[in-house]
């Protein structure tokens, strides 16, 4: 499966991904990475392992609509079977979204579908809840809307801020952003009603509760 990451910062996503890729039983490859910010510093991990980059500066366009048919055509060049958002800081129109249906995919840190939009870290400390979290999901028009794929929690500390948490729910996207893809490289995941069920024997057993008994 040939794959697009989009991104507008630093790609620590774009790098985790670069890793999963390069194991020989991983069966996907990045093609293209492509940015909204000329010199964005997660370009460098794409240039480092001798992948392709784009920068396709959403300045230069006059609306989002002729900014998004030039990603459309970057995308296509390429021939991408599936676009990763990783960081990607714009907000994708309607004709876009659809265009990539079910083959686009984004990473938010929150367990969704609470805590949409920015600063989901602080929303889920203001909130007061105990387990916090990432999400990837297949996109929709709506802002961090779609079928949810795969999600992993991290407890939320009494002592956390904004960054602590942050830090340890990065780890987990990390690890579950090459994971959701390989759900779908594998064929295991279908569509049903809005709601991405994977098909796999032996559903995950166990709890996770914080604050954990002692």
């Amino acid at each position: 499966m040939r794959i697009a990451v989009l991104l507008s910062g630093r790609g620590s996503n774009l790098k985790a991904l670069i890793d999963a890729c390069g194991a020989a039983s991983f069966p996907a490859e990045i093609v293209l990475a492509i940015s909204n910010v000329p010199d964005a510093p997660g370009l460098q991990h794409a240039k480092d392992a001798g992948i392709a980059t784009l920068t396709i500066d959403h300045r230069k366009f006059p609306n989002r609509d002729a900014f998004d048919s030039a990603l459309d055509v970057a995308l296509n060049d390429c021939a991408a079977d599936l676009v990763c958002l990783a960081g990607f800081m714009r907000i994708l129109t309607t004709d876009f979204v659809e265009r990539w249906r079910d083959r686009m995919l984004n990473i938010h840190p929150a367990l969704l579908p609470a805590f949409k939009g920015l600063d989901a870290q602080q929303q889920a400390l203001d909130a007061g809840v105990k387990l916090a979290g990432c999400s990837v999901h297949f996109v929709r028009p709506g802002m961090d809307e779609g079928p949810i794929i795969a999600q992993a929690a991290v407890p939320v500390l009494s002592n956390d801020t904004a960054e602590t948490l942050s830090a340890r729910i990065l780890i987990q996207e990390h690890v579950l952003y090459p994971l959701a893809i390989k759900l779908i490289t594998d064929g295991q995941i279908r569509i049903e009603n809005e709601i991405a069920i994977i098909d796999r024997g032996g559903d995950a057993q166990g709890t996770l509760i914080s604050p954990n008994a002692h």
